[in-house]
């Protein structure tokens, strides 16, 4: 009852607080491109394939704290574990000044109806307050170029985002919005948003309970409304098929309502809704992914993506980059559910 009562207080309250959905993608979804950076040494490759399909696009960015033993400096690395070897590339490097001359171009056409192009997302594998603390400091050296909104003195009061080529995302953590909001005086510029706490999947020892995820209402799901720094819902796909994607069986007219069900959900309380991430290969054709995320075939994936569009789910993430983008650009540009 509590968890209702506070659902319908939020659907009340969102009329006056929420800037429009509508800024990402004038209500579309976007094509997130999962662990997109090198790590082993191999797959060099992913940032120039994601960027090639098009704009927007969303980019992932595995992040971790680097120091170096010669000098004892540390730097902010990309990389798919916290244990680093000192070769991974420099977020600075890899991600910022690889898509200067995107940026650069995008801000002399000044065409705000197209941004923002990229939105970056950033998956923290270590947490130390270096490390956070240059994240936010290398935001400020590119804030030109990145969406910001006004820190308000109540943080259920959304300020309106100013557009800018980049949007910036992280999880859900509270060390991060300690930093990335909590430390910023009211009337500075947040340059990054976090992710809302998904409630009612944790037991008391704090373990996922994910054979509850699949059938929990929406409403305990996500009761709160957005906030001037919480504003998307990251999600896995064990809150639609029990057990995620190893475990999914037959796609079923009841899971895809409840895609729609989930999406719906999130809108109404101001979110943007993201889903990981959405694979779908044969052992032969296994580029370097995380077989926790494969369903086992195109055709299987391809029909969690077309609900996952026929939804409106804002960012769908996948490993298989240029297959999403397929369908995508089969897509009726005016395709979006309904807010």
């Amino acid at each position: 009852m509590r968890a209702f009562a506070l659902f319908l207080a939020g659907v009340a309250a969102l009329g006056a607080q929420t800037p429009s959905l509508e800024f990402l993608n004038h209500g579309r979804p976007v094509l997130d491109a999962h662990n997109c950076y090198p790590y082993e040494g191999q797959w060099t490759d992913r940032l120039d394939r994601a960027l090639r399909l098009g704009f927007p696009v969303a980019i992932e960015q595995d992040l971790t704290w680097h120091i170096d033993r010669a000098t004892g400096e540390g730097r902010v690395v990309v990389s798919h574990t916290d244990k680093t070897a000192g070769n991974e590339p420099t977020l600075r490097d890899h991600f910022f000044e690889h898509v200067r001359p995107i940026v650069e171009a995008a801000l002399r056409e000044n065409n705000r109806s197209r941004w923002p192009l990229i939105v970056l997302h950033f998956d923290f594998k270590s947490e130390e307050p270096p490390l956070l603390r240059a994240v936010w400091d290398l935001l400020g050296t590119y804030q030109d170029w990145i969406t910001t909104a006004v820190k308000t003195s109540d943080s259920s009061q959304l300020s309106p985002l100013d557009a800018r080529p980049i949007l910036v995302l992280t999880e859900d953590s509270d060390r991060q919005e300690k930093v990335f909001y909590q430390d910023v005086p009211a009337g500075s510029k947040l340059r990054i948003f976090g992710s809302a706490h998904t409630e009612g999947l944790r037991d008391r020892s704090g373990d996922e309970r994910a054979h509850f995820a699949a059938t929990a209402s929406p409403a305990t799901l996500l009761s709160a409304p957005a906030t001037n720094y919480r504003r998307w819902w990251n999600n896995s796909w064990a809150l639609v098929e029990e057990g995620g994607q190893r475990k999914a069986g037959e796609w079923t007219g009841a899971r895809n309502a409840r895609v729609r069900e989930l999406a719906a959900h999130a809108h109404r309380l101001g979110y943007w809704i993201r889903f990981y991430t959405l694979d779908g290969f044969l052992p032969g054709e296994n580029r370097g992914w995380d077989e926790g995320y494969n369903f086992g075939s195109r055709a299987a994936v391809e029909q969690r993506w077309k609900a996952a569009l026929d939804a409106g789910v804002d960012l769908i993430a996948t490993d298989q980059y240029e297959e999403l983008g397929q369908l995508f650009a089969k897509r009726p540009k005016d395709t979006a559910a309904e807010r």
